[in-house]
């Protein structure tokens, strides 16, 4: 193998939209990438011209991961195969390492937890990732002063060049239409229409005409063919905020269309054909839902190849005040600002109902403070009361509970080989909820992806 082939990867996934995000973060990173949609394409290009890597999502049409993992092995002894499996697929990924495999990667897929199995399988030792190297330029308007909230902008502009499907979670009220919106903005389709659906907010016997459209007559009050959402999105990009609040019966036609872009209208037995990206957001533990059995499992994968969390307001207090500042500069037309008390209060305060929240109580303060200096006392009674007794120790209690947090999650992430999946399993916390943290980490300067620091 030539120097050149030294960081070429092949990259193997029957969904297009999986390939084409994995194939666009590896060559941000400098990899030269060959991809295919099958077992047998894979092995024709391993003959061709053999990879330094191969990348294999385990469940495909005819061969799949484990059978490509066996016959790669036997025709190139010792290539370094990283298996992308569903959470049901996990008990024979383990197998596979022993069959050859270096590691395995769980749906949905981590970019952070990808680029440290692949640096660490060829032998790549950069202490700091050019993962983190990737430029973007926030848009006017945009608060992002917080490690947690660029970190969130640095994901979406990395898989907004694809076309691959995203989750966007967060709670209610952080942005995650925001979010969403820039996605559609840094991606080559930002010239075609964004179309957003509230699945939430149309009720569910709507739903399906509101998202496929319907013929005359179809149903009652039909008087003329409409064309729906998904055809209106055609070649541009389709938010589905609230994919959560989806009933059963239209989730089974959603998986339909986003696995062929094919659909019928209501009434209709003639077959349409749309191309467009799907984008869905939620403020549920879907992962949950589907273990209880109100989401389909694999509408799941098929919607969440990546997802992208929306931090909550109060993991960004950073962006507190310029948010703040931006609010009300909108409301008071640039007639007021806060004191030093009532900025102390909103950083304070835990903000529940987050960047939402935070505007309205903006609000308020503005109408009450009538163009003039804001006021603690102009803020709600709740945030008012965030504010401390001078001998109140709270704020050191909660640094010291982040504290030891942090120095358990990392202990753990040490003991289990930096492995994302197995230290979030011995913490009995998600996967999710340590990547994020361990972003937080990463941008402190802790070590969490094996590498030491200078």
């Amino acid at each position: 193998m030539d120097k050149s082939d030294e960081r070429y990867i092949l990259v193997v996934d029957d969904d297009a939209g999986q390939r084409s995000l994995l194939e666009s973060f590896l060559r941000s990173q400098g990899f030269a990438v060959a991809t295919a949609a099958s077992g047998q394409e894979a092995l024709d290009i391993l003959a061709a011209r053999p990879p330094a890597m191969l990348i294999s999502d385990v469940r495909m049409p005819g061969m799949s991961g484990f059978g490509l993992l066996e016959c790669a092995s036997q025709r190139r002894p010792g290539l370094p195969v990283l298996l992308v499996t569903a959470y049901a697929d996990i008990r024979g990924a383990v197998g596979a390492m022993r069959g050859g495999a270096v590691d395995y990667l769980e749906k949905p897929i981590d970019l952070d937890e990808l680029h440290a199995i692949v640096r660490r399988a060829l032998g790549i030792n950069n202490p700091l990732a050019a993962v983190s190297s990737i430029e973007y330029a926030i848009p006017e308007g945009i608060v992002a002063h917080s490690a947690a909230m660029r970190e969130t902008l640095r994901e979406a502009a990395l898989a907004a060049p694809s076309d691959t499907r995203l989750l966007i979670t967060g709670e209610s009220g952080t942005g995650k239409e925001v979010v969403a919106d820039l996605i559609h903005r840094w991606s080559a389709r930002a010239a075609a229409p964004f179309v957003k659906v509230n699945c939430a907010a149309i009720p569910e016997n709507l739903l399906e005409s509101e998202l496929f459209g319907h013929e005359k007559g179809a149903f009652t009050g039909a008087i003329a063919r409409r064309i729906g959402r998904f055809e209106e999105a055609d070649k541009g990009t389709l938010l589905l905020d609230e994919i959560g609040e989806m009933p059963p019966v239209l989730q089974a036609k959603l998986l339909r269309i986003t696995q062929d872009g094919t659909f019928n209208r209501v009434g209709s037995n003639a077959e349409q054909k749309t191309h467009v990206r799907v984008l869905a957001a939620t403020n549920r533990d879907l992962e949950r839902e589907v273990a209880e059995g109100r989401f389909r499992e694999d509408l799941y994968y098929r919607l969440n190849v990546m997802e992208i969390h929306v931090p909550p307001l109060r993991d960004r207090k950073a962006d507190i005040v310029p948010l703040a500042h931006r609010f009300a500069a909108e409301l008071g037309k640039g007639k007021c600002r806060f004191s030093p008390g009532a900025m102390s209060c909103m950083e304070l305060y835990e903000w529940p109902g987050n960047v939402r929240e935070l505007r309205n109580a903006v609000e308020r303060a503005v109408l009450l403070a009538r163009g003039e200096v804001i006021l603690p006392e102009y803020l709600p009674k709740r945030v008012q009361q965030s504010l401390p007794d001078a001998d109140s120790s709270k704020p050191v209690a909660g640094q010291q509970m982040n504290d030891i947090e942090r120095a358990a999650i990392l202990k753990a992430l040490r003991e289990n080989g930096f492995n994302r999946t197995e230290t979030a399993r011995a913490l009995g916390i998600s996967r999710r909820t340590l990547a994020y943290r361990l972003r937080e980490y990463r941008a402190m300067g802790y070590p969490v992806d094996g590498e030491q620091p200078d």
